[in-house]
């Protein structure tokens, strides 16, 4: 009997595994990709007995893979936080899902854990962008300021590794980054053992500066939308810098376009903080578009719908 984990390759879904297999130790195949790759269950080739784990990808977008996995006679344990659309009964499936926009993966799976080990919980929370939530969260811990600190740091790299069209765009496989974490049951020792962290956080500065010198293309009070050029850096930065914005502007909705090779454009949407819900919804009316109320993107937006899109994000989030 196989054991077969599929999770995001971000921060919420690397620390959502990360727990689990600390809990449960186990030697198992890894299926996972690029952030914006969350058609993952599709690769899952599994057979009967075989036990599959499912995190932090939209069950909506993969029900069908989902059906036909359990179809072998796998049995599925899902946690999610994205929109699910209608969830399958099925004796095999079991499904923690939580689409409440202060909540992520990493946190669902730390209550089915009893906390046994929040600062993972905590740093994925960062990772997604959740930091009144995380902070919270940490309480328990009775950390230093710059211990908190050192999470959100983490969260941030973790998610910064994760963004990108391609995994050439990546600094490390999402697999690779998720066995780095393996031997450590504390965050701190990665961050003091691995170099992976020294290199993530010398590619987000360099990235930072670039991205912080580019403006609006577009903005009004309510929402402001920024084109990037087509480079690595871009497609790398978009979604941690998407969050910052939300951060340094918690009362405007922000949009991050990164030009592809064909013209057409990457996207990351955030929610203004002050009301953490539409993303998904204005993400949606577009081909290739998803995600969740606080953040959400669309893989493949051409170049004729920017007004379209422009116009639809005025509408989402003007009161």
């Amino acid at each position: 009997m196989a054991i077969i984990d599929v999770f995001n390759g971000d921060a919420d879904g690397l620390c959502a595994l990360h727990q689990l297999r600390l809990a449960d130790p186990q030697d198992s195949t890894l299926i996972t990709g690029v952030k914006r790759d969350i058609a993952l269950v599709r690769q899952v080739h599994a057979s009967a007995g075989d036990t599959v784990t499912i995190l932090d990808v939209s069950l909506d977008r993969n029900r069908d893979a989902l059906l036909a996995v359990l179809d072998t006679g796998a049995t599925v344990i899902y946690a999610d936080h994205h929109f699910p659309g209608e969830i399958p009964q099925h004796a095999r499936l079991t499904t923690h899902i939580d689409t409440a926009a202060e909540t992520c993966t990493g946190l669902i799976i730390n209550e089915l854990l009893d906390g046994r080990y929040l600062p993972w919980a905590v740093t994925a929370a960062f990772g997604d962008n959740l930091h009144a939530r995380a902070t919270q969260a940490a309480g328990p811990l009775e950390l230093s300021a710059g211990e908190l600190e050192q999470l959100k740091t983490l969260g941030t790299l973790l998610n910064y590794n994760s963004y990108g069209s391609t995994l050439e765009d990546l600094y490390f496989l999402p697999a690779e980054l998720y066995r780095r974490l393996q031997p450590h049951t504390s965050p701190f020792s990665f961050i003091v053992d691995d170099p992976a962290f020294a290199t993530l956080a010398e590619g987000y500065a360099s990235d930072h500066a670039r991205a912080c010198a580019i403006e609006a293309d577009r903005s009004t009070e309510h929402m402001a939308i920024f084109i990037f050029p087509n480079d690595p850096f871009a497609r790398r930065i978009s979604g941690v810098y998407a969050n910052e914005l939300a951060q340094q502007n918690p009362l405007r909705a922000h949009a991050l376009l990164s030009e592809l090779d064909d013209g057409s454009y990457l996207v990351s949407v955030r929610s203004p903080l002050h009301n953490r819900s539409g993303a998904d919804e204005l993400c949606r009316q577009f081909d290739t578009g998803g995600g969740r109320k606080a953040a959400a993107g669309i893989n493949c937006l051409p170049a004729s719908e920017l007004d379209r899109f422009a116009s639809a994000m005025r509408r989402q989030f003007t009161p």
